[in-house]
């Protein structure tokens, strides 16, 4: 066995727009550079449509920020919107349904996750807070990671890779 070289696995694979799954991930007020740098290297290995960035979550460029991603800010596509329900407004008039990822006292498991054709936006909330009360008011519904622990806490970009690799597996049939 042999571990393959970066430049190995570049050149076999380089994503189109045709390659993109019709998954956009929101991150509302992230505090953390580094949860953000993380879900932009989510996105890229998952191929997401695009990556949402509202309220204060930090925007590329940012020196921690771009420190985590390794360069996917340049590789994914990501918009920058004031707050939450401005970007949940431009995923209704593109058709989108909209949930959040959140424990909530109607949240279903993941492994419920609709994969609508018109695409999906996938809220993720603050590290502390979560998703905000009127952000959630403004989904369809809300996805929960199941878990066996005690804490049922995963940190945000820790549940972005299991949440966008379903959504990745689910919409590519793997």
């Amino acid at each position: 066995m042999r571990k393959r070289l970066t430049e190995e696995i570049r050149a076999e694979r380089s994503a189109s727009p045709t390659d993109l799954i019709p998954v956009v991930a929101l991150l509302e007020n992230l505090r953390s550079a580094h949860n953000v740098g993380s879900f932009f290297r989510t996105a890229d290995a998952f191929g997401l449509a695009e990556l949402w960035l509202s309220g204060y979550s930090c925007r590329p460029p940012h020196i921690q920020l771009d420190k985590v991603a390794l360069g996917a800010t340049e590789t994914v596509a990501w918009k920058g919107f004031v707050d939450a329900p401005e970007a949940i407004a431009a995923a209704r008039a593109a058709g989108m349904a909209v949930y959040a990822v959140e424990q909530t006292d109607t949240s279903v498991s993941l492994a419920a996750m609709p994969t609508p054709a018109a695409g999906i936006l996938l809220v993720f909330g603050n590290e502390v807070d979560g998703v905000e009360p009127a952000t959630l008011a403004l989904c369809d519904g809300a996805l929960e990671v199941p878990q066996f622990g005690l804490k049922h806490s995963l940190n945000v970009s820790v549940c972005g890779g299991a949440v966008l690799w379903e959504a990745c597996r689910r919409y590519r049939g793997l």
